[in-house]
């Protein structure tokens, strides 16, 4: 155990959070009840005229206080105001969202008498502060390092909108790993520690928020994941708000399973197991359908649905700091690229001037962390500049695939159109964080950015800001308690 204590794992999930810690001197992982005695803590933020308050106290107060209760920051985090999915949700919320700086929603609320405006990077933050104090009083000891789960189809900026709010929360983020993967290391080291058998087990994770299909290969502590699929905007919370019958998105849930099963070239019948991840997992129906599509196959209930991704994310913290024993040093997770990701290619011989082609670098359910480069050249005469627009998406024209960012490459030396020769280079970290570099091998003259930045995403001035800010909350949490301490001591005439 280093200086800042024992590295944990967060599951932050849409409408509940969970944290795990590896202990080596139990040789096992523990999830770490809350203050209230409860595993899971709701992800929830609430804020009156004299307290904030996070996770339990939060959600019992919500039925009288909704406007200034927030929740549901997991499916706003690196997104835009305008995101379509983001103005469907405004509708059902009774909490105010309205834009702020580079169109970021900003959550209005009543605090302290005053109407303050926090990002879904702060809201985040404070669950992260809950789950870090959670962790220290059961420990007894400091923490600083975690491992934070995210759905499969977390893109970029929300990738690194969650690396953003557990730096506000005075977190250093070791590493980002997708949900159903941190679910199949529980269930390996569950079922099948030290067996050497080699299987392929299908991860269903149905949350409140999102809902996410991994088809993982796992022998001998290395967990290869074949394929996956999912939706960030599809779970529990979307059937709550459904007045009519659900068969719809029972059945979405289906298609992504076999969607999943097609990436990777695989029959049903090649699965050994089926693993239920999630709260929404305990829907019957949910169930029902599952087992139908896999011809009555029992599927697999042994690991604890809602703390199995903090579990997997726990053992993950552990072996990046070191803490693991025997049993975890020969861990290796092989995690993928979700979507395709590449650049914008023109051919003005066919249509000059039209939406481009898409010329993939690193196809979809690609192993990360990954290098791919790809020669290209000037489309005009004398051209001494090029922008590199990066998308990601499986269509084979840009305009059917989402803009992720672009830079321009300047000072090239004026030649004929397809003589100057540019090298372009996509590098994905374990995180799943991109990061473009461009190259005009004529002159050197290069140029690189790290996509995120170009997304909206928090500054590092803003997010320094944030944590000052957070200080100062939990300072005035503290000021506030003492008071109370103090009155209860004092007694009341």
């Amino acid at each position: 155990m280093g200086c800042d204590g024992p590295a944990i794992g967060v599951d932050l999930g849409t409408t509940y959070s969970c944290v795990a810690v590896w202990r080596p001197s139990h040789n096992r992982v523990e999830v770490v009840p809350n203050d209230q005695g409860n595993l899971t803590t709701p992800s929830c933020v609430a804020f009156t005229d004299a307290w904030r308050l996070v996770g339990d106290a939060a959600l019992n107060q919500a039925a009288r206080n909704p406007v200034n209760t927030v929740f549901d920051a997991k499916r706003l985090i690196g997104r835009r105001f305008n995101d379509p999915s983001v103005q469907g949700d405004i509708k059902l919320w009774p909490f105010k969202v309205i834009p702020g700086p580079a169109d970021r929603p900003m959550m209005v609320v009543q605090y302290g008498g005053e109407e303050r405006h926090f990002t879904a990077e702060e809201i985040s933050s404070m669950i992260l502060v809950k789950m870090k104090e959670t962790a220290e009083a059961y420990l007894g000891t400091s923490v600083k390092n975690v491992v934070i789960t995210v759905p499969v189809y977390f893109n970029d900026s929300q990738r690194q909108a969650t690396i953003d709010a557990g730096a506000i929360a005075g977190l250093n983020v070791m590493r980002i790993i997708n949900e159903p993967s941190a679910a199949a290391i529980a269930y390996g080291l569950d079922k099948m520690s030290g067996s050497g058998e080699a299987k392929t087990v299908l991860i269903f994770d149905l949350g409140g928020g999102t809902m996410d299909v991994s088809i993982v290969s796992v022998q001998n502590d290395v967990f290869t994941v074949k394929a996956t699929s999912g939706d960030t905007h599809l779970g529990g919370q979307d059937l709550n708000n459904r007045m009519e019958l659900n068969m719809d998105l029972f059945h979405k849930c289906i298609e992504h399973v076999e969607k999943c099963l097609g990436d990777a070239k695989m029959d049903k019948s090649g699965i050994h197991d089926v693993v239920l991840v999630g709260g929404s997992t305990r829907i019957p129906k949910v169930q029902q359908l599952l087992q139908d599509f896999f011809d009555g196959k029992t599927l697999c209930k042994s690991i604890n649905p809602d703390e199995a991704v903090a579990y997997g994310a726990a053992v993950q913290a552990a072996v990046l700091s070191g803490e693991c024993d025997r049993k975890g040093q020969d861990f290796l997770l092989l995690d993928v690229t979700p979507l395709s990701l590449g650049v914008e290619i023109y051919d003005s011989r066919v249509q000059p001037h039209i939406p481009g082609f898409m010329s993939v670098l690193v196809p979809r359910n690609t192993t990360i962390p990954v290098k791919r480069e790809g020669r290209y050249t000037t489309e005009f005469d004398n051209q001494k500049s090029v922008r590199i627009k990066v998308y990601e998406g499986e269509g084979a024209w840009t305009k059917d695939n989402r803009l992720l960012g672009e830079f321009m490459l300047e000072g090239l030396v004026p030649a004929p159109r397809g003589v100057p020769k540019i090298i372009e280079t996509m590098e994905v970290e374990a995180n799943g964080i991109l990061k473009v570099t461009a190259v005009d091998v004529t002159t050197g003259s290069k140029k690189s950015i790290n996509i995120t930045t170009n997304k909206g995403g928090l500054s590092k001035e803003e997010i320094e800001r944030m944590v000052k800010d957070a200080e100062k909350y939990r300072s005035e949490d503290r000021k506030r308690i003492m008071k109370m301490k103090r009155e209860d001591e004092e007694g009341w005439l």
